[in-house]
């Protein structure tokens, strides 16, 4: 395992999470408990979960763990997330002071702790106005309940607004962003990457596989069956089978990730996730599994360090396909630092 700070903060984490939206749904608590251990064991000390997963159950059943476990505990970050809604009344979803009160001492509770490393806002929402969300967390930083705060599937623009409102206010800033990057989905490239890195934000990652699609277990044109979560369901959302499927690029990118794998005498998915991991302002990438056997291929990506040719060669194959001024090759030169002006 090898570690860095968490986005700006002093705090050191490992540079893969393990995430843990199967908790309580996928994995029972036993087997939640059994990839935890070997997260632990494998030198990991980042755990991400949210209030909407399970409903609650997936913080219960690391609350749990934690108690059982109070030396390992100590050397865990953890972080959650809220924003969606945990019941049925009006006010029971949003980034409004309201409800992120109420969450996040739900999750504290479930949690069985009095603080939590990183409170991540779970989206955006266009109701609450951004500065009640900002003064809240940076009262619930100065109220000891939360170290630092993020957020997850910002936009480009959202980001930007988000720390120099912050920096205005002279409030504490945020020190990452959770969104969906992997090398079939890397729209984010154009906004997103630049507001972070210009903001100083970490990235997390999540869906670094793509839903399983880069670990090589799907066939072009064979609707996948069996225990997968395409073979449980084939249209099951961003990951959906016929979209992708229909697509030459995303066969490209998995015989590119492929190729590479033989190469170096690795799976797939350690390839998949070593790429993700080597790109810019990436803090720590998202780790998802249903078993510990799942989790032990990944943790391995840990280690793992692509040539630059490699790395290339992935990069190329998998480029976002947005080639219309501003972006693409005709406005590259004016959007990245050089020594010609």
């Amino acid at each position: 395992m090898r570690y860095t700070t968490l986005g700006s903060s002093g705090t050191v984490v490992s540079t893969q999470c393990l995430g843990t939206m199967t908790f309580g749904a996928e994995a029972d608590e036993a087997t939640s408990g059994a990839i935890t251990e070997a997260f632990v064991e494998a030198g990991g000390t980042f755990l991400d979960t949210a209030d909407v997963y399970s409903s609650g159950v997936s913080e219960e059943i690391i609350g749990r763990w934690l108690k059982a476990h109070p030396d390992d505990a100590k050397n865990l970050v953890i972080a959650t997330k809220g924003r969606f809604p945990m019941g049925e009344g009006h006010n029971d979803l949003g980034l409004s002071r309201r409800h992120l009160r109420q969450a996040l001492d739900a999750s504290l509770t479930r949690l069985g702790v009095d603080h939590v490393d990183l409170y991540q806002m779970h989206a955006w929402d266009a109701v609450t106005p951004l500065e009640e969300t900002l003064r809240f967390l940076d009262d619930a930083v100065a109220a000891g309940k939360i170290s630092y705060y993020g957020f997850s599937n910002y936009l480009g623009y959202q980001v930007t607004k988000a720390v120099h409102t912050a920096r205005e206010h002279g409030w504490t800033p945020p020190v990452t962003l959770q969104p969906q990057y992997n090398l079939l989905v890397r729209d984010i490239e154009h906004e997103v990457v630049p507001a972070c890195l210009d903001g100083g934000l970490g990235l997390l990652p999540w869906s670094p596989l793509a839903g399983g699609w880069l670990t090589g277990k799907y066939q072009r044109d064979t609707t996948p069956t069996g225990e997968s979560r395409l073979g449980e369901d084939p249209e099951r959302g961003m990951e959906a089978w016929g979209p992708r499927n229909k697509q030459e690029r995303t066969w490209a990118v998995i015989d590119a990730v492929g190729e590479v794998a033989k190469e170096a005498g690795v799976s797939s998915a350690q390839v998949a996730l070593a790429w993700v991991a080597a790109q810019p302002a990436v803090t720590s990438v998202i780790l998802g599994a249903r078993n510990v056997t799942q989790l032990e291929d990944n943790l391995a990506a840990a280690d793992l360090d692509l040539t630059t040719e490699q790395l290339d060669r992935l990069t190329k194959v998998s480029a976002p396909q947005m080639d219309d001024y501003p972006y693409g090759a005709a406005g590259i030169g004016q959007r990245h630092r050089s020594v010609t002006v």
